[in-house]
C-alpha cells in the first residue's frame, strides 16, 4: 500500500485527500437517484410512457453500468484510476444537462443510459480506491465513510432535485452540475498512482467467494431499489403528489445510510458474519412500515431510515468481503463483479417485482410492490444467513 510507504505526516495528508475523493465519487453515484422525487411529474408530463419505463430513468443506468463496472477491472491496467474517474465526472455532468435542450422522453432516457458509463466506473473504482489506500480495520472504516458518502450524495442529489424542481421538473436536471464540481476536486486531490501492473502472485482473478457475494448483492438490490422507484407514487392522503415530501423521504433514506456508515466498523465487529443478513432484515422492517402507513409522514420517515440502514450496511460490508477475498490488483475487478450484481438487481427489479405483483394481486400497486419486496428480502436474508454462517466461509484472499 502506498499509504504504508509514506512518512506519517504525508500519509495523514493523503488520507484526507483520499477521503475527499471518496466523497466526490460517491456523489457521482448519488446522481443515479436524482430523478426519484420527480418521477410522478415526469410520468404526468409524458402520459404515453408506461410506469416501468418511467422507473427505468433510475434503473436504466444500471444496464450500462454493470458492463462498464466489470470492464473497469481491465481498464485499470491500461488507464489510471484518476483518468477514469475524471472521465466519469464529465459524463455525469454532460449526460444530466443535455436533456434541457429538448422536451423528449427518448432523449432523457438515452442520456440516463449514457450516465450508466459514469455510474459503472464510479461504483467499481470507489471500492478500488479504498482497497488501494487502506487495509485491515482502516479499510472497513473507509468503506463505512464511503457508505455514508453515498448516502450523503443521494440525499443532496434527491433533495436538491426536489428543491430545484419547484414548478418545472426539468429544473431538477441542474443537479448534475455536481459532476463538474467532482471533476475539479478529483483533479486536485486524488494522487496519480499510475496503471495497475499484474505480477506473479498479484494477478487479476475472481474466486467463488466473490461470485456468491455478487448473487447476494443482486438479491439485496432487486428488492431494495423498490423504495426509491416507488416512494413518490406510494404517498397517499394529503401527501399524494407532494414532490418535496418524496424528496425528503429519499433524503431520509440516505441519512439512515449515512448514520449507519459512520458506525459501520463498530457494528460489523458486533454482528460479524450476521452483518449481511441483518442488513436485509432491516429493509424488511422498513418495507412493512411503508405498507402500513402510506399517509403518515413520520412513520414513512422511520420506514425510510430502516431501508437506508439496509443499504448502508450491506453494500460496504459486501465490498470489503470481496476486496479481502482477492489479490490487490483484482480489487477493481471484484468490485466490478459486485457492481454487476448491484446494477442487474436494480435493472431487473421493475420487471421482476412488478410481474410478481401483477400475478398475485392482478394489478400493480405500490403496496403490492412493497409487500413482494418485503417477503422476497426476508427469504433472501435466510439464504444469506445460511451462506455467510456456514462452516468454512472466509473473506481472506485465496
Amino acid at each position: 500500500m502506498k499509504q504504508n510507504r509514506q512518512p506519517e505526516r504525508s500519509r495523514q495528508v493523503s488520507t484526507v485527500r483520499i477521503y475527499i475523493t471518496i466523497l466526490c465519487i460517491s456523489f457521482l453515484q448519488g446522481l443515479q437517484f436524482a430523478p426519484s422525487p420527480v418521477l410522478k411529474q415526469i410520468g404526468d408530463h409524458f402520459p404515453g410512457v408506461g410506469t416501468s419505463m418511467i422507473q427505468m430513468l433510475i434503473t436504466g443506468p444500471s444496464l450500462i453500468g454493470m458492463f462498464c463496472a466489470v470492464g473497469s477491472g481491465f481498464l485499470v491496467t491500461k488507464v489510471t484510476k484518476k483518468q477514469l474517474l475524471l472521465f466519469s465526472s464529465l459524463i455525469s455532468a454532460v449526460s444530466g444537462l443535455v436533456p434541457l435542450l429538448a422536451d423528449s422522453f427518448a432523449l432523457l432516457l438515452g442520456c440516463r443510459l449514457i450516465y450508466g458509463f459514469a455510474l459503472g466506473l464510479a461504483t467499481a473504482l470507489n471500492t478500488a480506491v479504498v482497497a488501494e489506500w487502506f487495509e485491515g480495520d482502516a479499510r472497513v472504516k473507509a468503506m463505512g465513510f464511503q457508505a455514508a458518502s453515498v448516502g450523503a450524495g443521494m440525499a443532496v442529489t434527491t433533495a436538491g432535485a426536489g428543491f430545484l424542481e419547484a414548478s418545472v421538473f426539468t429544473n431538477s436536471y441542474f443537479i448534475h452540475g455536481i459532476g463538474l464540481v467532482s471533476f475539479v476536486l478529483i483533479l486536485l486531490f486524488l494522487p496519480e498512482t499510475g496503471r495497475a501492473v499484474p505480477s506473479e502472485g498479484n494477478r487479476i482473478r475472481i474466486n467463488q467467494k466473490v461470485l456468491v457475494i455478487a448473487v447476494l448483492m443482486f438479491l439485496e438490490m432487486l428488492f431494495l431499489i423498490t423504495f426509491t422507484t416507488n416512494i413518490s407514487m406510494h404517498l397517499s392522503g394529503e401527501l399524494a403528489g407532494d414532490t418535496k415530501a418524496s424528496g425528503y423521504l429519499t433524503s431520509i433514506f440516505s441519512i439512515g445510510q449515512i448514520i449507519i456508515g459512520l458506525i459501520l466498523a463498530y457494528l460489523t465487529r458486533i454482528l460479524k458474519k450476521a452483518s449481511l443478513p441483518a442488513a436485509m432484515a432491516s429493509f424488511v422492517l422498513g418495507a412493512v412500515i411503508l405498507i402500513c402507513f402510506p399517509s403518515s409522514f413520520p412513520m414513512l420517515c422511520i420506514g425510510a431510515v430502516f431501508c437506508g440502514f439496509s443499504q448502508g450496511v450491506f453494500i460496504p460490508t459486501a465490498m470489503v468481503e470481496a476486496a479481502n477475498a482477492v489479490p490487490p490488483i483484482a480489487a477493481a475487478m471484484a468490485s466490478g463483479v459486485l457492481t454487476c450484481g448491484t446494477c442487474s438487481g436494480q435493472l431487473f427489479s421493475p420487471v421482476i417485482v412488478n410481474s410478481i405483483v401483477k400475478l398475485i394481486f392482478s394489478e400493480v400497486t405500490t403496496k403490492g410492490v412493497y409487500t413482494v419486496a418485503a417477503v422476497g428480502m426476508a427469504l433472501s436474508a435466510i439464504l444469506c444467513a445460511f451462506v455467510m454462517m456456514r462452516p468454512g466461509h472466509s473473506s481472506e484472499a485465496s
